[in-house]
């Protein structure tokens, strides 16, 4: 059975691309268009897409309205096609709060060219949006106090090499995460219990270059840590939290003790970038024992090896259970690899994270 999708957008253009590029991939086919969310409720009283692409910005009704119509009334996995401005990118945050599952970037200049540069992020974001579970996602209801041309899957290694760990005991304790689809209103449940004397937290979200900022600062109006995107040197300190940039790797160093996160270029890592593999094997060699390793939820096998290895070298690691995952992709490898310490749920994992610095507490829990 193919993949059902129904195209939502303004510009022609980018309807004939994206169906071009749908249409190609193997298992998915576009079933119809719709120049805006009028038509497209139209269409929708007589066709059922396994998932719509939605544009932001459109007239007579705009994507955040018509998702938030669409969650209530008929439910159907959406990925969000946003232009790379800092505009859009906080409205796109705001739609994966709402219920979208993947955001995809849109290029303001040379569509045809950019977006076909883009496909297999695309296609990838579609099979991801498919295979969600809906019931999963929590609209957000926490209040304030989201170019791709690889034709080989890479390992962690052409960023980091495998290698003895770093010996040079660490000055602090760090908590590392991994996630993918369905992550972002997960880690805003997470990050909205944590409380303000957490060990420092560093995150790899798999969402592209240009959003990330405006999630970090969304999450940070939410949560008793300060939560920002990371910069390449800064220090790991208790009660701050670094979600790593779209487009770049993070990995955590070790300088004589003392813990910081460098932002690196390279090619995808396990298919993304920043890749989850990379982080946890930089804890791995970093702080292994002073490390919390936590997997969350996401379609593919990012960061299962990487926790591996932080398993392998003395890392607490927690999986989100598939109970309350979206997707129960990356949680379900890295237990079948055997990296996984603890199955937990969302609740559990917030205070995990919250008596990870108090060695009674957190021995109570494990």
């Amino acid at each position: 059975m193919s993949i059902k999708v129904l195209v939502i957008d303004d510009s022609a253009i980018v309807r004939q691309v994206l169906s071009g590029i749908i249409n190609d991939a193997s298992g998915m086919e576009v079933i119809d268009t719709a120049q805006d969310p009028i038509f497209a409720l139209q269409k929708l009283e007589k066709i059922k897409p396994d998932v719509i692409t939605l544009d932001v910005e459109m007239p007579r009704m705009d994507g955040i309205t018509f998702l938030e119509k669409l969650m209530k009334e008929n439910p159907i996995p959406v990925v969000m096609c946003s232009t790379l401005t800092q505009k859009s990118s906080k409205t796109s945050v705001k739609a994966l709060r709402l219920g979208a599952i993947e955001i995809v970037g849109k290029p303001t200049t040379s569509l045809k060219s950019e977006l076909q540069s883009q496909k297999l992020e695309i296609v990838h974001a579609i099979r991801a949006a498919s295979k969600a579970r809906l019931s999963k996602l929590k609209v957000s209801t926490v209040k304030p106090l989201p170019k791709l041309n690889v034709q080989e899957k890479f390992s962690a290694d052409v960023i980091l090499a495998k290698k003895a760990t770093v010996q040079a005991a660490p000055s602090s304790k760090v908590i590392a995460i991994g996630a993918s689809t369905g992550g972002t209103q997960a880690l805003e449940r997470v990050l909205s219990s944590i409380k303000a004397d957490t060990p420092g937290i560093v995150i790899v979200q798999h969402m592209p270059e240009a959003f990330t900022n405006a999630f970090s600062q969304r999450l940070n109006t939410i949560s008793q840590a300060y939560i920002k995107e990371a910069t390449d040197g800064e220090t790991i300190e208790v009660g701050k939290v670094l979600i790593a940039p779209g487009g770049k790797h993070m990995i955590i160093e070790n300088r004589v003790g003392k813990l910081s996160v460098a932002i690196k270029e390279g090619p995808l890592v396990s298919r993304h970038r920043p890749s989850v593999d990379v982080l946890f094997r930089s804890a791995a060699q970093s702080a292994p024992k002073q490390t919390l390793g936590i997997i969350m939820t996401g379609m593919g096998d990012d960061g299962a090896n990487g926790m591996k290895e932080m398993f392998d070298n003395g890392a607490y690691t927690l999986a989100q259970d598939e109970d309350s995952c979206v997707i129960f992709g990356m949680p379900a490898v890295a237990i079948e690899r055997g990296g996984v310490k603890k199955i937990l749920p969302l609740d559990k994992i917030s205070q995990m994270i919250n008596a990870f610095n108090r060695p009674i507490e957190f021995k109570e829990l494990i």
